[in-house]
């Protein structure tokens, strides 16, 4: 159980970590919405601990297992993650606010 600081400290850190992330690489690879598509990807490996070729070796078994670990969650585990990916799509919003606004970033 987290006591209230924690999780806001934790909820912060996530969403400045993942704006941070996703706003290099929106800017780097210039695609405005990278990182809140590779966010659910990156979510899995820290939810899950199924190895990632067991995903195509057996498929059935890892996403059930995927499936028990997200039922599973704790609703501070949960904001946590949301916060992150609130953090990947805020960082997708500035990138367009500031290419509209004529900043061409590399």
């Amino acid at each position: 159980m987290l006591s209230l600081p924690v999780l806001l400290i934790s909820m912060l850190l996530f969403l400045v970590l993942f704006f941070g992330i996703g706003f290099l690489l929106n800017m780097l690879l210039r695609m405005s919405w990278i990182m809140a598509i590779v966010y659910p990807i990156v979510c899995i490996f820290i939810i899950d601990d199924v190895r990632f070729i067991e995903y195509f070796q057996q498929p059935s078994d890892s996403f059930q297992a995927l499936g028990n670990k997200i039922t599973s969650l704790a609703l501070a585990d949960i904001l946590i993650l949301s916060s992150g990916l609130a953090g990947a799509i805020l960082a997708g919003i500035v990138i367009k606010m500031l290419r509209k606004r004529g900043y061409q970033m590399f």
